[in-house]
């Protein structure tokens, strides 16, 4: 009886680990990106590698997704689309892409888009006490109650998540994918996006290769 008991429990916990464990998680067959334009002349610039054609435009500082846009001072997105012939399958992944600035000998590489969280704000979210922006933990209370300056307020956890999910499904997906397919590309540039002079995007992949002149 007591062995019965014991196995009943250790059910239950595994019931609720399993639970607690899929909540916090991507399901792996969900759908990420953002839905592809009509076609690729909807965005800034397009290109062909092969028999495929890439989209993209320049998002500067900010990170659109289909439910709210963020914004992140330390990197710069790249919305891009990529077209082929019906049927068409390409195997896609943020490493094909890279951009140069300015003209510059030294191109900045995508990077995966784990890399933003961390600096990843929500234009839209006011702490508690405050007038301010809203990140994930550098705007001040404005307690004044204490001598030295006032300890940051955190966004609560759930809304952090929340932000996090919705950048993640709107990043361009990685493998083997049926065209078309479109999603947020990142890279590091902290510079203010109004004094960049011009941008190229490259892509080299298994289609080709292409370079896309984007506006800054």
């Amino acid at each position: 009886m007591q062995y019965f008991r014991r196995s009943k429990q250790n059910l239950a916990i595994a019931v609720v680990l399993s639970v607690v464990f899929a909540l916090g998680q991507e399901p792996q067959t969900g759908s990420k990106g953002l839905p592809p334009r009509a076609t690729p002349g909807d965005y800034q610039a397009h290109a062909q590698a092969g028999t495929i054609t890439i989209g993209a435009e320049f998002k500067g500082h900010s990170v659109p997704t289909p439910d709210a846009v963020y914004s992140n001072e330390d990197f710069v997105a790249v919305e891009v689309g990529l077209f082929g012939p019906p049927e068409a399958r390409l195997k896609l992944s943020h490493d094909d892409f890279s951009l140069r600035i300015d003209g510059k000998k030294t191109i900045l590489t995508a990077l995966p888009y784990a890399a933003v969280f961390r600096s990843l704000k929500d234009p839209e979210w006011i702490p508690p006490g405050g007038t301010g922006s809203k990140s994930k933990g550098s705007v001040n209370t404005g307690d004044k109650s204490s001598d030295g300056p006032p300890p940051p307020a955190h966004m609560p956890i759930e809304l952090e998540r929340a932000m996090d999910q919705r950048v993640q499904k709107s990043v361009l997906a990685e493998g083997e994918r049926v065209l078309p397919e479109a999603g947020l590309i990142f890279f590091e540039h902290r510079g203010k996006t109004e004094k960049i002079r011009s941008l190229e995007l490259i892509y080299s992949g298994p289609a080709g290769k292409a370079t896309l002149a984007l506006q800054p």
